[in-house]
């Protein structure tokens, strides 16, 4: 019973069947086909025969092996490595039916790979999730056909694996990888030593043209006998909070991941920044209330901390309460401290709404509210309208457009600071953002 679960007939054989009845059929109008045909169909039983034992005379004809990573990254293309080995002494053609993740819907995956005898072939595909969770594979199966091609012997291997989908580490190791290279520009950061007039002295070095003269130390200029300044950096230590509304306005997909996937990835990734520019970086989440919080701190644990709270980020996408939110950042935040809010408003009215409680942290905060441009609405005012209908899809279009203008100079008449971005550039922006305003030196 095993061995037929194991056998599956290929097309060749039915094709070589239906044309074993052609010539049947045409036996009745010419009588000397009839024992041609029947060698014919002797033949093929023989081979049929001879295939089969060819593939299911070897116990383990073939090892395969899915190689998944410890965990994928959402929104990244994530790489998943097949290895099969071939222990029969004869080249073979495999078909290879993975079965994915219910969550990509990929329902026709297959690859077809011709590998040398006694040889080892190693096949790769791609797959991006859009939703952190967990994945589970199931079989990995592989149908192996010998050179007659008549039949197939299906093996099974890595039955039920499960993987988990974290916020996106690619990034964040991209954007590691980007500190330590001499490229930095072509992403619109520069990772350059700034010299400024902050209170956290650094040290006394000899002046040279082009130093502030407002920085020289006399003391230490009488004793060397040349001119000397003082020599400051950015402040460290700073406290830096990423909170993220996962209400309704987060729901919105682009290039299948919500704005909420998008914030999450962007946390992660400036989490990693922050901690290497010696600041001290927090989170939380709210919605109906205030969780998954975690203090800002510098610790060695602190970026696993936040990885894990990250993961396990859930919502409802209910409407988000902005005044408990003003509360919880009064009542647990007493240090002045830099506080970056992904969100989203589509009108004046939305924000007007929440205006009073956003004027109320940027009191004593320095408050940077980033929220998304429509990618899909400027697809509609750069098109070219045709007709009636389009003209009036392009005037609303850009109607909203307009609005997330007055959106930004709305925030920015009361001290708030703003990052209207793409989804896509979400992480690049809100980096940039923080090196401004660590370079300015105005938190």
């Amino acid at each position: 019973m095993n061995f037929i679960k194991k056998l599956y007939l290929n097309n060749l054989f039915f094709y070589i069947l239906l044309g074993i009845i052609v010539l049947y059929v045409l036996s009745f109008m010419f009588p000397a086909l009839y024992n041609m045909t029947g060698y014919v169909l002797l033949i093929v039983i023989t081979f049929l025969l001879l295939d089969i034992l060819i593939l299911f005379f070897a116990k383990n004809g073939i090892e395969g092996t899915r190689i998944t990573p410890e965990k994928l990254s959402n929104g990244d293309e994530n790489p998943i490595n097949i290895s099969i080995k071939n222990y029969y002494t004869f080249p073979i053609l495999v078909k290879i039916i993975d079965e994915i993740p219910f969550q990509f819907q990929i329902r026709n995956f297959e690859i077809i790979r011709k590998i040398k005898a006694s040889s080892q072939d190693d096949i790769s595909y791609n797959l991006r999730p859009t939703e952190r969770g967990e994945y589970y594979f199931g079989n990995l199966n592989i149908y192996v056909s010998s050179p007659l091609k008549l039949i197939s012997r299906r093996f099974t291997f890595d039955k039920d694996k499960m993987t988990p989908t974290y916020p996106s580490y690619i990034q964040l190791r991209k954007y590691d990888l980007m500190a330590f290279s001499n490229n930095l520009f072509q992403y619109g950061i520069k990772k350059i030593r700034r010299i400024g007039h902050t209170m956290e002295f650094e040290q006394i070095k000899e002046y040279v043209p082009g130093d502030d003269i407002r920085t020289l130390n006399w003391k230490a200029t009488a004793k060397k006998n040349a001119l000397m300044v003082n020599q400051f950096q950015d402040e460290k230590s700073q406290s830096v909070y990423m909170i993220i509304d996962k209400g309704r306005v987060m729901k919105m997909p682009f290039n299948g991941l919500s704005l909420l996937d998008y914030a999450i990835n962007a946390t992660l990734v400036l989490s990693n920044v922050i901690l290497k520019k010696q600041d001290k970086a927090g989170m939380f989440a709210f919605s109906k209330k205030v969780e998954n919080r975690v203090f800002a701190e510098k610790r060695a644990s602190q970026m696993q901390k936040i990885l894990e709270t990250l993961y396990n980020i859930k919502t409802d996408y209910f409407e988000s309460d902005f005044s408990r939110l003003y509360t919880d950042i009064k009542k647990n935040i007493n240090q002045r401290s830099l506080i970056i809010l992904y969100t989203n408003f589509e009108t004046l009215d939305g924000l007007h709404r929440q205006m009073a409680y956003l004027k109320g942290i940027a009191k004593s905060h320095l408050l940077v509210v980033v929220f998304f441009n429509n990618t899909e609405l400027n697809e509609i005012i750069n098109k070219k309208a045709e007709n009636i209908q389009e003209v009036y899809d392009k005037v609303i279009a850009e109607k909203f457009a307009f609005e997330k203008r007055l959106i930004v100079n709305e925030l920015k008449k009361y001290g708030i600071y703003t990052v209207l971005t793409q989804p896509e550039n979400l992480t690049l922006d809100t980096i940039n953002k923080y090196l401004e305003i660590k370079a300015r030196g105005i938190l």
